[in-house]
This record gives C-alpha cells, sequence and structure tokens, in this order.
C-alpha cells in the first residue's frame, strides 16, 4: 500500500492525516446540521396560526359583505412581478383547474399567493431551462456533430420538462404529506379516544392531539388545527370535516370524518366509533408495511445479480485461481 501511494507522490502521513481530517470535518458536518436546522414545528405551526386567522377574517367579511359594498371600499394588494405576469398572461383561466387547487392544497400551500407562484414558476421553468440547454448546446458546443434539428428538438423536450417540472414538485410534497399522515393517523385517533372519553369535547380533542402530535407529524397537526379552526367559524360542521377529506385525500381520514358526522346527526357514541376506526387504521398501515415486505426480495433480485454475485465469485473462486496459476 505505501508503495502505492509512493507512486502516486503521496506519503502514508499524509494520506493518514486528510482522513483524519475528513473524519473530524463529517463528525462536526453530522453535529452542526440537525443543530442549525432549526424547529420546522414552531416555523409550520405559525403558517396555520395565520390560515386559522384567515378564515376568521373570511367569516367575519361574509357578515359585512352588505356593509362593506355599500360603502364602496375596496383594498388593493401590492402586486409583485409573479401576480402581474399571472394577471398579463390570464394563466389562471389557462392553467387553473379543480385538480390543481386541490393538488396544492394537498401539498400544504394554501391562498392564492402559493398558486400565483406555481403558475409563475410554471412560466419561467421552461424559460430557465431552454436558456442553459441553449447555452450547452450552441454555447459550449455540446451536442455539436448532432444534425440542427436534433438539437433544436432536445432544447423543446428540456422546456417540455422544466413545464411539468412544478407540477411534479407539488406532486412529490403532496405524496410526502400524505405518507406522513397516513403513518401518524392510527395513533392521532388513539389520543383523540383518550381525550373524548376523558369528558373533553370534540374540538378540544381535535385542539389537543394537534399539540401532541406534531412531533410525529407536522402535516397532521396542521390539518388538525386547520380542522378546529373551520369548526369553530364555519356554519355548518359537516363542512370542516369535508374540507378535511378533501385536503388529505385519504380513504381513513374519510371513514373516520364519515363516522364522526354520523356520530354527531344521529347521536351515536363517539368513543366506540373512534376505537373501531383506530383499530381499521392499524390494520390499514400493517398491511402497507407487509406489502412493502413482501415486494423487497423481488426488488433485490436484479441489484444483487448485478453487485453481489461478482464480488461473491472473487472471493470465492479467487483463492482457488492463485493456486491454479501457480502465484502462491
Amino acid at each position: 500500500m505505501e508503495s502505492v501511494f509512493q507512486t502516486m507522490g503521496l506519503s502514508s502521513q499524509l494520506v493518514l492525516s486528510l482522513a483524519v481530517a475528513l473524519g473530524v470535518f463529517m463528525t462536526v458536518l453530522a453535529i452542526a446540521v440537525p443543530a442549525l436546522s432549526g424547529n420546522k414545528l414552531k416555523s409550520r405551526m405559525k403558517s396555520v396560526a395565520l390560515e386559522r386567522d384567515q378564515i376568521r377574517a373570511r367569516e367575519r367579511a361574509k357578515l359585512a359583505a352588505e356593509k362593506e359594498q355599500s360603502r364602496g371600499l375596496r383594498h388593493q394588494e401590492k402586486r409583485g412581478i409573479a401576480s402581474m405576469v399571472v394577471e398579463q398572461l390570464n394563466l389562471r383561466s389557462l392553467l387553473v383547474d379543480d385538480k390543481t387547487v386541490s393538488n396544492l392544497r394537498a401539498a400544504g400551500y394554501r391562498g392564492q399567493r402559493p398558486l400565483t407562484m406555481f403558475l409563475f414558476a410554471r412560466v419561467c421553468a421552461p424559460l430557465v431551462l431552454l436558456a442553459f440547454a441553449g447555452f450547452y448546446i450552441f454555447g459550449i458546443g455540446i451536442l455539436s456533430n448532432w444534425p440542427m434539428g436534433v438539437r433544436i428538438l432536445v432544447m423543446l423536450i428540456v422546456a417540455y420538462v422544466g413545464f411539468y417540472l412544478p407540477v411534479v414538485i407539488v406532486s412529490n410534497t403532496a405524496q410526502k404529506r400524505r405518507q406522513s399522515i397516513t403513518r401518524a393517523w392510527p395513533d392521532a385517533l388513539d389520543l383523540m379516544l383518550i381525550c373524548v372519553e376523558s369528558g373533553q369535547s370534540i374540538e378540544g380533542a381535535f385542539r389537543r392531539v394537534a399539540d401532541e402530535i406534531g412531533i410525529q407529524s407536522i402535516p397532521l397537526a396542521e390539518e388538525l388545527i386547520l380542522l378546529c379552526a373551520e369548526l369553530s367559524y364555519l356554519p355548518d360542521r359537516k363542512t370542516a370535516y369535508e374540507n378535511l377529506v378533501s385536503r388529505t385525500g385519504l380513504e381513513g381520514v374519510k371513514a373516520v370524518c364519515t363516522a364522526l358526522i354520523q356520530a354527531e346527526r344521529y347521536g351515536t357514541p363517539l368513543g366506540q366509533a373512534l376505537r373501531t376506526m383506530a383499530q381499521e387504521n392499524r390494520d390499514m398501515r400493517m398491511n402497507a408495511a407487509e406489502k412493502k415486505a413482501a415486494a423487497l426480495p423481488p426488488k433485490l433480485t436484479v441489484p444483487m445479480i448485478v453487485f453481489f454475485l461478482p464480488v461473491l465469485f472473487a472471493v470465492i473462486l479467487g483463492p482457488a485461481m492463485i493456486r491454479v496459476l501457480g502465484y502462491d
């Protein structure tokens, strides 16, 4: 090994010092990154509090709508570059539908500002990627041996990818939120059952569970806080439960909300319904884990053939080949 280092112009002491320095750097990085990341729960709860204030303001604005119209008061919001581009190009009517709004809400982006930034990103991302592709293809000279038509086609494909890139990012974020809510939902139902059986109201139970479940799942804590706000300010409690189902898009949440609506309508005990729903959601979570475990062996077949078996053959047959060739 020392001869190899000497041929490369490196001494063993230099290599050892570099290895020690790299180990110290990785150790400091592993300790410093979690410390500098901050508390995500507080920031996310702050954003949810702002959403709750918006719900309160919206409900109060409905009561004073006629009075404001009679006075003719109009409040103009400060518009940025993104909002001006969206309005000038009329992107809301071209690219926005119910599915787009529901996907943004499922990803945790609520309100008009995230929608505006999403539409602005769908316009800017293709232009930025098209500029990068043009710089690398025509400026640096990548793919210079290819025909001009093929290079232009590659640039158009890159721009097309940039047009759908924000949609993919929002979909992935929504999927991660759903996974987090799915994992923590049975535990939240258990906590809710304890709160209800101890004598708390359903609003108090949701609020208490939101405070406790935030350690395990921040998205679920956000949704429960918004549910508490809607239960307090919306005239129909059924609408609040339906909004929770539309934001999450999970069958387990839908079943629980349906049971809560029926319990409030017909006066059935909440404890029994919550206990049954908690057991069903726990079974669903266990079935999903077993399904992933059953799908693991086929997924490991190709990596084992490509990476593990050649190394295993080299370890087993290596000594025998050395003896046969007479190098021992």
